[in-house]
């Protein structure tokens, strides 16, 4: 572990990070919150009490001025016209006085005013005012009923006492519009402080995330894509996070992998290229035995059976019937011992010798096949069918093959009592053709359907069956050397019913030269 380098992971360090913004942004929603309450209750305050109460006071006066001139002028003319503005003086001064209780609730200095303006309105009523509006109309009030230097002195006072009132309420509202600015100078502080905390918070992130995250992501890609362009001696090993590091240590346990993978691949392929040259020896030498084989070794046995079926000519007289016996079978081992030979070099050809893929019409290669085999048709008494045969990718030589072995199978396992019965069908699946090959023959039993197909098995004895057991190997090599399968079909009875694929076009593009099997 490098200094400094901690056991916390990405997810640790991410949910720490938030826990601690999260607790930030908390504590300044607090404050705004506190900071909107606040402001809530003071603008309630210059709104809904201290401005609305200046109104009311200042109703009051008018509705006070408004008495005191009504009851001056009646007293002066005695026209009772005059007492209509001290009747609306009155009821404008209930209706300022109710709200004015209600605005000054809680308010000790705000209802001692207003009691104080009161009781002085109450005192210049009692003895100015009232006096004045019972007196009758139409003539002037005489002066020692109106009192005006008494009326002047009280309602002085009561003017008093409204502005002392007045003067209360325009305090009230100056220190609520101060405390108004104020908040206002409070809020702009807040919503600066949360700007700069937003700032400071994504400074912070974006260091740790770029310490912490992208400096060792961007050292991990730059040593993973080393490692891609194929510098597997460049180790993988990058700070950060718990996390991060042990992703690095993963990484790293992959490149070592890989290394040692190449070098196995490495070893393998050294080893193939041995084997391959080995097997490309072990070709030519394969070449050379079938040259031999081919002439070499048959004109031995062609001399052996020549001379024996001489010796057999020229001294019957003289020999026994044991000697003309031994003879016979000198002569039969030679003559299999050919048949042998042909069959194998003819086996070990496929693949090897025709190998020119192209598009084969099979209607022709039957055809063909059936023309070749004519003879052992026309004696069997057989009667072949098929369905309008396709057009295959493969070697027209080896297909050819395939047919001549299968149709030729069918006419020698056919069975006593029924002429044989041969029959060919197809269809398409997807990239490929599904054959089927069906007689009427003495059939294989289930037991033995993977057996007949291996070189050399015979079910039957050569005197019921002559041949060397090559057929249905020769028909499994070429299917299989064109891509498909063969079987035998356990289901099917009356017979045997023999089922391989090969492909319907040829493969795109080129493909990989075939290494050509020894056999």
């Amino acid at each position: 572990m490098r200094p400094g380098e901690g056991t916390w992971t990405t997810s640790r360090w991410l949910t720490a990070g938030v826990s601690g913004a999260l607790l930030i942004l908390l504590v300044l929603s607090a404050l705004v919150v506190a900071f909107f309450r606040h402001a809530g209750a003071v603008t309630d305050q210059l709104v809904d009490r201290s401005s609305p109460s200046l109104i009311e006071a200042v109703r009051l006066e008018v509705a006070l001025v408004d008495q005191e001139t009504g009851t001056r002028g009646y007293a002066l003319s005695g026209q009772t016209s005059f007492l209509q503005p001290y009747a609306q003086g009155l009821a404008q001064q209930e209706d300022a006085v109710a709200r004015l209780r209600a605005l000054s609730s809680g308010d000790r200095t705000a209802s001692a005013d207003l009691d104080l303006v009161l009781a002085r309105a109450a005192r210049w009523r009692t003895d100015v005012a009232g006096p004045i509006a019972a007196g009758p109309p139409g003539a002037p009030m005489p002066t020692s009923v109106s009192r005006p230097d008494k009326g002047k002195a009280e309602f002085d006072s009561l003017r008093a006492a409204l502005r002392t009132q007045q003067q209360h309420l325009e305090e009230r509202r100056a220190a609520a519009r101060s405390d108004l600015r104020h908040t206002r100078s409070a809020r702009n502080a807040i919503f600066s402080a949360i700007a700069v905390a937003f700032v400071a918070l994504a400074v912070l992130v974006f260091l740790a995330l770029r310490r912490g995250v992208n400096r060792p992501l961007e050292r991990l890609a730059w040593q993973a894509r080393a490692v891609a362009g194929g510098d597997f001696d460049q180790r993988i090993d990058v700070g950060g996070p718990a996390d991060m590091r042990a992703l690095a240590r993963d990484v790293e346990d992959m490149r070592g992998r890989l290394v040692r993978e190449l070098a196995a691949s490495k070893a393998a392929r050294e080893a193939m290229d041995a084997r391959a040259a080995d097997l490309a020896r072990s070709n030519a030498e394969l070449e050379q035995f079938a040259y031999v084989a081919s002439h070499d070794l048959q004109e031995p046995l062609r001399k052996i059976a020549s001379f024996c079926q001489l010796l057999q000519r020229r001294y019957a007289d003289g020999l026994d019937e044991r000697a003309g016996q031994y003879i016979g079978y000198a002569v039969d081992g030679a003559v299999r011992m050919q048949a042998l030979i042909n069959d194998l070099l003819a086996f070990s050809r496929v693949g090897r010798v025709h190998n020119d893929h192209a598009l084969v019409d099979l209607d022709q290669v039957w055809d063909a096949t059936e023309s070749a085999l004519g003879v052992g048709i026309a004696e069997s008494g057989a009667v072949l069918t098929h369905d309008p045969l396709p057009t295959v990718a493969g070697d027209r030589t080896q297909l050819g093959m395939l047919l001549q072995n299968l149709i030729s199978n069918a006419l020698k396992f056919r069975a006593e009592d029924r002429s044989p019965r041969i029959d060919l069908s197809c269809e398409r699946d997807g990239d490929l053709w599904r054959f089927s090959f069906t007689d009427n023959g003495i059939g294989i039993e289930p037991e033995f359907t993977e057996r007949v197909f291996v070189i050399f098995q015979r079910l039957h004895n050569r005197e019921s069956y002559p041949g060397n057991g090559i057929g249905l190997a020769m028909c499994k090599k070429v299917v299989e050397f064109h891509g498909g399968t063969i079987g035998i079909d356990p289901d099917y009875t009356g017979g045997t019913r023999i089922t391989f694929t090969l492909a319907a076009a040829l493969p795109q593009g080129p493909d990989p030269d075939p290494v050509p099997a020894v056999t």
